[in-house]
């Protein structure tokens, strides 16, 4: 099935999203913007016009079809993540618990660090147990970043430009 990228100008950089003609594949902050397809699928649209929204306070939850790719442990860490409350965090070990896998902190943090679908699939609501950030793909001050625009302590962007 043909892949799709667009991008996406966003208050934390350029967001490249990747998709086919029913799923998002991937999201993913990334340095420069390349030119993107011109004719994309209505998933892809969408997937850029709901981030838009999150990042102008309009929306908490994204309703896409997702498809990341992955191991199913992976996929089990990545759906919990999906559980995690719009400005809520939780810990690595509270997911290993959720998973019945009460020693596997360091793999959740693993798969949670592989997650190919930023902010849609909230990696970033997860820190560690004594409340510090821990790592983040995009860079711990973006983690810091969306943790505090969630609780509303920074305010939404009203210029981006999709």
């Amino acid at each position: 099935m043909q892949t799709h990228i667009t991008y996406y100008k966003s208050p934390l950089g350029p967001i490249e999203i990747v998709g086919n003609q029913d799923n998002i594949l991937a999201v993913n902050f990334v340095e420069g913007m390349l030119v993107g397809d011109d004719e994309l699928p209505v998933c892809v649209k969408e997937c850029r016009k709901q981030l838009d929204e999150y990042f102008k306070g309009g929306r908490r939850d994204f309703y896409l079809n997702l498809d990341p790719t992955g191991t199913d442990f992976q996929k089990a860490v990545w759906r919990q993540l999906l559980q995690i409350p719009y400005g809520m965090t939780t810990s690595y070990g509270v997911i290993a618990d959720i998973l019945a896998r009460p020693n596997a902190s360091r793999a959740v943090g693993s798969a949670n660090g592989k997650n190919p679908i930023a902010i849609i699939i909230p990696c970033h609501r997860v820190i560690g147990s004594n409340g510090s950030l821990t790592g983040y793909g995009g860079g711990l001050w973006r983690k810091r970043w969306l943790i505090g625009f969630e609780r509303g302590e920074i305010q939404p962007l009203t210029d981006i430009i999709a």
